[in-house]
């Protein structure tokens, strides 16, 4: 060990001065569970106001300060830390870090506090841990009591509409103390995302009110425009706020309903509706018009819905959907020209009027925080639609950690195809650039690609969000020079294939980042994203990582529990994914029995997705746990099992999907692997044989091999582009 000179300011006077201006803006949350005993505390951040805040807290008590020997810090750091008389240095090329540990437990005797300094590091926004992965797995290896400190930077990660002077400088929030025998890298991450999450959830933003904050990002970002690409139409948002208030009026008067469905596409209808029924202090249920009729008729009748904002063509394109009588019928493009006085007076209040009294004058914060504030419907790919409430907090908290992590420019332009109902496409592509005022480039649908292209191009723009399904029209017809403007391609919804990322990288230069989510997490829960720059003197940490789908969002804590036994399992195992977080739903509407299925107490959500968290903070998933068969006790991945199978049949580079995996039950081993193919020839069975021998020869046990080839015309999707679950669990049987 090295020792260093580290400490506190000296002038009492400076001190005290310094702390009356930093106690209204760094707020401390849980100083509770500080360790009476000597402890290693490691904050995912520290800047020197911060370090500062920390020794008020520990007052009384000896610090020692921790540094590994090659960290940079800024000069009033460095400074601040070479006049104390206790200080160490530590190195994370040390071969026997327990030894250095038993060595530095002497600074814990009476109380005393070894405290980590990290070192100045390159992060994206909002990014809980600020530390390489290799030191922390030297700190966790000295095996000292420790005590994980998150700290969130408000002012760095808010959205446009927040008053930046009003937010705290940091929220410092302690996480749960780990003993010597319980600290290692997987508990540490665990306590400190779950600190940042408390840290993260007291935000006030997150409290509010979503139509406030849409209304508040209309009046902010008068000239910001949504570009309709089915007319070549443009609308500047200082014009879409009268239309929408003008329509909520009529909304208020045609139904007394909470609920209004909507069955249109992207564009200035299906956004203006939905500004429109939030407006009115009512919610949005926008409905899927691909869906089955049982579904679409499940959803209206849970929704309790009698009205429909709709449009004229869009009935006659979608003729199969099951419309109800046209008196149920609000039509959009009939009903606006008819409110032309009403908007003619809202336009001239919204100009003179500043949000906030606006916002009053329309009632809108009535409805806020954990209030519902739209309703979706998950896509029924393994049953009967689920409505999933969503609430102001939820929308709110994940356009924060989504805004926060993008990082956009304020003249950045981004690409809106996905369904409304989709909660992707409902999140990222209109509640988020409203508020945050980006410009919104719509069309109906992501299948048309050419068309697709050809605005991307025209209007420059930035970000495109896409399923693979959708990625794979742009590897057909589409000239590279046409998506030259994308700076981000973010696909979620099904698993990324990397051979699909490769293609598309070598085609456009630009390589597709997944991400995570689901409808019940409003939906972004994790996205890869380009790592910042490196600069000298900085640590450089990830932001991607090829095959993952990225390090979770701010504010989001993550637990693994085993799928057999449902008991708790460390992040570095394999296991069901359970996140908590303010983007996470409340419970499925009217249905208490799913709810507790999928819903703890203290509000952990159960994915029903398994996965791997790595040491850099990558989660790794690797399937639905309905897409898992029990064979003989033993777990088996179906996403696995049809990468091995792509793999030998030489099928890895194909962009359409040939295969899928279907679980069928088994009297003797509990299930059986059935593989559905659209390539199976009349030899069944010999295919079947020599799969099994090529699989064998990959090192994919015998128990893992399909025992039946069923041949299909096409394998079921679902509109999204993922897999249909029960159409091919139907083929199947």
């Amino acid at each position: 060990m090295q020792k260093n000179r580290a400490s506190a300011p000296k002038n009492p006077n400076l001190r005290a001065e310094f702390f009356i201006k930093m106690s209204a803006s760094i707020q401390f949350q849980n100083a509770a569970s500080i360790p009476t005993t000597g402890f290693l505390a490691i904050p995912g951040r520290l800047d020197f106001q911060q370090l500062l805040h920390l020794e008020k807290e520990f007052l009384g008590r000896t610090i020692t300060y921790l540094i590994e020997e090659n960290d940079s810090f800024d000069p009033a750091m460095r400074s601040h830390m070479e006049r104390s008389d206790k200080g160490a240095m530590f190195s994370i090329k040390d071969e026997n870090p327990a030894a250095a540990g038993k060595e530095l437990a002497a600074c814990l005797a009476s109380g005393g506090i070894l405290l980590f300094v990290p070192g100045r590091a390159k992060t994206r926004p909002a990014t809980p841990i600020h530390i390489p992965s290799t030191h922390l797995k030297t700190l966790v290896s000295f095996k000292l009591p420790t005590l994980p400190i998150a700290i969130d930077c408000p002012r760095e990660s808010c959205l446009g509409i927040e008053k930046i002077s009003s937010l705290p400088h940091a929220v410092i929030s302690i996480g749960r103390p780990l003993s010597e025998k319980e600290i290692n890298l997987p508990n540490f991450q665990e306590s400190m995302l779950e600190a940042f999450e408390a840290a993260y959830s007291s935000r006030a933003i997150v409290h509010g009110s979503l139509a406030t904050a849409l209304l508040h990002g209309l009046k902010a970002n008068p000239a910001i425009k949504l570009v309709d690409g089915a007319d070549d139409s443009d609308i500047p948002f200082s014009n879409i706020l009268p239309v929408a208030i003008a329509l909520s009026k009529f909304i208020i008067k045609e139904t007394d309903k909470p609920r209004v469905a909507i069955v249109l596409p992207p564009g200035k209808g299906g956004l203006i509706a939905n500004l429109a029924v939030l407006f009115a202090g009512k919610i949005p249920v926008n409905l899927n018009f691909t869906a089955s009729h049982d579904a679409i008729r499940s959803s209206i009748r849970q929704a309790d819905v009698d009205r429909f904002i709709t449009a004229d063509p869009f009935v006659r394109k979608v003729s199969t959907f099951p419309w109800p009588p046209n008196r149920d019928l609000i039509f959009i493009e009939r009903t606006i020209p008819e409110l032309k006085k009403e908007i003619v007076k809202w336009g001239f209040i919204s100009k003179i009027l500043p949000a906030a009294p606006l916002a009053n004058v329309l009632g809108l914060n009535k409805r806020r925080d954990d209030d519902e504030a739209i309703l979706l419907f998950t896509s029924g790919s393994s049953g009967e639609p689920k409505g999933v409430p969503l609430s102001h907090r939820n929308i709110l908290a994940n356009v924060l950690q989504f805004g926060s992590r993008l990082d956009m420019n304020r003249d950045a332009s981004i690409l809106g195809c996905l369904p409304l109902f989709h909660s992707f496409g409902c999140t990222v592509t209109l509640w988020y650039p409203v508020i945050e005022g980006i410009n919104l480039i719509t069309y109906p649908s992501p299948l048309e690609t050419k068309r697709l292209a050809e605005l991307i191009s025209i209007h420059q723009v930035n970000v495109l969000l896409a399923t693979p399904t959708f990625l794979r029209g742009y590897m057909k017809r589409i000239d590279p020079a046409q998506l030259k403007s994308l700076e981000l391609v973010v696909t979620g919804a099904e698993k990324l294939p990397q051979n699909l990322a490769d293609a598309f990288e070598e085609k456009f230069g630009i390589r597709p980042m997944e991400g995570y989510g689901l409808t019940e997490t409003s939906p972004a829960t994790n996205v890869n994203l380009p790592s910042p720059e490196p600069a000298a003197n900085f640590h450089f940490l990830p932001a991607h990582l090829n095959g993952s789908v990225g390090q979770l969002l701010p504010g989001i804590a993550i637990r693994l529990t085993d799928p057999v036994t449902h008991a708790p399992i460390p992040l570095d195992q394999p296991g069901i994914i359970n996140l908590k977080g303010p983007n996470i739903f409340s419970g499925y509407l009217r249905d208490v029995k799913r709810t507790n299925e999928v819903l703890t107490d203290d509000g952990w959500f159960k994915t029903g997705d398994v996965g791997v968290f790595d040491a850099d903070g990558f989660l790794h998933i690797q399937g639905r746990i309905s897409r898992f068969s029990k064979i003989a006790g033993e777990m088996v991945p179906h996403e696995t099992l049809e990468a091995a199978i792509n793999k030998v049949l030489g099928l890895d580079t194909e962009t359409e999907r040939k295969i899928a995996i279907v679980g069928v039950p088994d009297e003797k081993k509990g299930e059986a692997i059935i593989l559905l193919s659209t390539i199976a020839g009349q030899a069944l069975e010999q295919e079947c044989i020599d799969l099994r021998y090529k699989l064998l020869d990959q090192g994919i046990t015998s128990l893992w091999c399909p025992r039946q080839i069923i041949p299909v015309r096409e394998i079921p999707l679902l509109a999204s582009g993922k897999l249909d679950i029960k159409g091919c669990q139907e083929l199947a049987k």
